[in-house]
């Protein structure tokens, strides 16, 4: 039997990026990795930054589990819920639910897993920023790389999926997800 080998190279500057710190430009390295993409005054196409509200933002999970994968959570940093004002749960859960929408819209998936993980112990890899994930799904999504190689294939790049998504977005809100639009 012979192995074939797979290649996304693209990821690995990111990973190695992630590892250090996420080398993200800015005075202040302090803060969650969420906290310093908003600080890095990098624009949101280099950011996946999909939609920014009043409080809460939306952004892709660059290690998706599926295409579309997104989280969204406060700008400001904490880690638990009921640390939430309720404005902010308020944009939290509605920004959820326009997440919802614009993935089925653009994915057509057949179900959506909506996650937090809440704390260390409860999985968070970010514990001190909470975030809700949005993450399509269909009956077939699983597959043996998963399994047998600890990897996934990912049928698409995150710029594409931005994309795809910006423009489910506008068409369910009938709002551009670009700022300043």
């Amino acid at each position: 039997m012979t192995w074939q080998q797979m290649w996304a190279g693209w990821r690995a500057e990111y990973i190695a990026s992630a590892s250090q710190g996420g080398n993200l430009p800015g005075p202040d390295q302090t803060g969650s990795v969420f906290t310093r993409i908003l600080a890095s005054g990098m624009p949101d196409d280099d950011t996946y930054i999909l939609y920014r509200g009043e409080l809460c933002f939306v952004i892709l999970n660059a290690y998706p589990y599926n295409s579309g994968h997104v989280l969204i959570m406060p700008y400001r940093e904490i880690g638990d819920l009921e640390s939430l004002t309720p404005s902010e749960h308020y944009e939290l859960f509605s920004l959820t639910t326009t997440s919802v929408k614009a993935i089925k819209h653009a994915y057509k998936p057949e179900g959506v897993n909506l996650g937090m993980n809440l704390g260390e112990a409860a999985g968070a890899g970010v514990p001190g920023h909470l975030h809700v994930h949005v993450v399509p799904r269909w009956s077939a999504d699983s597959n043996f790389m998963t399994a047998t190689a600890t990897t996934r294939v990912m049928p698409e790049s995150l710029p594409l999926t931005l994309s795809k998504l910006r423009s489910a977005w506008a068409a369910v809100e009938g709002v551009s997800t670009k700022v300043g639009e």
